[in-house]
């Protein structure tokens, strides 16, 4: 007769009491935990002074590594080993000054019992505020409970009071009063009867989103299952960024010249170097035009109605970064792609929307704004932005909008308006260039597609885009990433609280209108959309769907 050893149970350390545990999620590239860390130490040491203050002691969950030269949970296999160490019942803070691959800790959060907080700092120079979003987004898909606060020091009097509640009771209420359920459309309206038409279509006709390559830098929150995509008409092919790669080396340096050639008459601005490790050069942009073109060729080949490319990780360290094809794609005019035989151009006059780091949620919303502005005649270019930071101006809050370097150039005004400058090489070792611009000042619908209680949702709302001046607009792009493109989004009847306590992602989808009537229509369509299509929509601030009333109130009862 066999006889085997069981493993035992995990023997866990008791939680002391009146301790709060730290962990800090980090980045998987050490060039970026390392350039980092400075940053996050300032902030566990404003956090664990403002902790001690009201009475409690702070103890790290795990200690920094002088070897790797920092302190962050650099893999999910290094988090769930972390977590074999932590209290399984203890208060639980999540640290994040910096951008943070979600799933280093997920693992463990999953399993933790006690109360959970996930904190940043009020800063755009690190993106601890994205890293936030990431993981509360991710935690709600995983219907993990939490609460979160921001604070630029946590000396502040929101920030300690939410602390001392946290403390007190392992919860934070926020303020999410600017949030409705939709109300019964009028489907006699003629953007509603669009909507749901163009809904019925996607589902009888059904669309193709290609994945290069899925769950990019941690983005679990950007996984939309089959099971939840398939109803909305919507499948997915999945595609290797090594196949993309192969489709590159087959395209010649003519096809790729000719697209600067189409660049460079259109006015748009490369801003060149000689150093390959911290300029952008010639041979790096060639590259990304190879990739714009291999792209739109392997779409073909699937029949695809939008795309997206990974790149953080594996292709980062092949070739240079895909944010310059991914921005053209996104715009209407943009360089002419043919088959391989010269026989056809492919997707001619329309772009092919591009979802940047593979965000399904960010594809599924694309596809529909694509489809919707189509047919209302107004320009469909639409690209998401990361919700990165922002300050007052002038009486109001502008949010600054940026993304890693890719909008189409219609954003900004056109090619004319629009630059090219070397991505960092923190994030980006082989360079490759930006789409880079200011977006200019116009009406915008804003939209996030996320996943909750197992079920899609959107949210839908509404914003303009103001122009600030020269000097602040280049502070706020010191203060953040200079190489990339900005917004200033004002968001109507959204604070800044409100907006970071209720949105579920990093990631924000925007699109233009010609004027604010139109962007009200526009969103009208574009909920009758969602809704034929079964996702839950909720509006967000000052939104208007009933063609007779200007406003829908939102108050204190509203779905939250």
């Amino acid at each position: 007769m066999s006889t085997y050893s069981l493993p035992q149970p995990l023997s866990r350390p008791e939680a002391r009491p009146r301790t709060v545990y730290t962990v800090a999620s980090g980045d998987l590239r050490p060039s970026a935990n390392i350039k980092c860390w400075p940053t996050q130490e300032q902030l566990e040491r404003d956090f664990a002074g403002a902790v001690e203050s009201l009475g409690w002691s702070v103890e790290r969950g795990h200690s920094f590594d002088a070897a790797k030269g920092h302190g962050f949970i650099d893999s999910q296999r290094a988090g769930i080993e972390v977590f074999k160490n932590i209290p399984p019942t203890a208060p639980l803070v999540v640290v994040d000054a910096v951008w943070q691959y979600s799933h280093h800790v997920l693992a463990g959060l999953r399993t933790h019992r006690g109360p959970i907080l996930v904190v940043a700092n009020w800063s755009g120079e690190f993106p601890g505020l994205v890293g936030l979003l990431n993981l509360t987004g991710s935690m709600t898909k995983a219907g993990v409970e939490y609460s979160a606060l921001w604070s630029p020091d946590f000396t502040d009097d929101w920030a300690r009071d939410g602390l001392r509640a946290w403390l007190e009771t392992g919860h934070v209420e926020h303020d999410q009063s600017h949030v409705r359920d939709l109300p019964a459309l009028d489907p006699e309206d003629p953007e509603v009867a669009l909507g749901a038409a163009l809904a019925r279509q996607l589902a009888d006709e059904k669309a193709i989103v290609g994945v290069f390559d899925e769950g990019c830098m941690g983005m679990y929150n950007a996984i939309i299952d089959d099971e939840l995509l398939n109803p909305l008409g919507i499948y997915k092919e999945r595609l290797s960024q090594s196949a993309l790669v192969a489709e590159m080396n087959r395209v010649t340096d003519e096809e790729a010249l000719a697209v600067r050639g189409w660049l460079d008459d259109r006015g748009f601005t490369f801003h060149f170097g000689t150093d390959e490790a911290t300029e952008l050069t010639e041979a790096q942009v060639l590259s990304q035009f190879k990739m714009y073109i291999a792209a739109v060729r392997i779409s073909d080949d699937f029949g695809l109605d939008a795309v997206g490319i990974q790149y953080q990780q594996g292709l980062k360290d092949t070739v240079p970064a895909s944010d310059l094809a991914e921005g053209l794609l996104n715009n209407v005019e943009r360089p002419p792609v043919l088959s391989r035989d010269g026989a056809r151009e492919l997707y001619a006059g329309a772009p092919l929307p591009h979802f940047n780091e593979v965000d399904e949620g960010v594809a599924v919303d694309a596809l529909v704004t694509n489809r919707i502005w189509t047919a209302m005649g107004f320009d469909p270019a639409t690209t998401l932005h990361d919700i990165r930071w922002g300050e007052e101006f002038d009486g109001e809050f502008v949010w600054v909008f940026e993304i890693s370097g890719s909008v189409p150039a219609s954003h900004n005004g056109g090619y004319d308006k629009s630059y090219s400058m070397r991505q960092p090489p923190m994030f980006f070792p082989l360079g490759g260039g930006t789409l880079s611009g200011v977006s200019k000042p116009g009406e915008i619908v804003w939209s996030r597609v996320f996943i909750m209680d197992g079920e899609l949702h959107v949210d839908l709302g509404r914003g303009h885009v103001v122009e600030l001046p020269e000097e602040e607009t280049q502070r706020r792009l010191d203060a953040t990433d200079p190489q990339w493109p900005i917004m200033h989004a004002v968001l109507h009847g959204v604070s800044r609280d409100q907006l970071m306590a209720r949105h579920k992602a990093n990631h924000a989808q925007v699109a233009y209108a010609p004027d604010a009537e139109a962007a009200d229509r526009a969103l009208r369509a574009k909920a009758a959309f969602f809704a034929e299509l079964g996702v839950n929509v909720h509006l967000c601030g000052d939104v208007t769907v009933d063609a007779a009333d200007s406003r829908v109130p939102v108050g204190a009862e509203a779905a939250v």
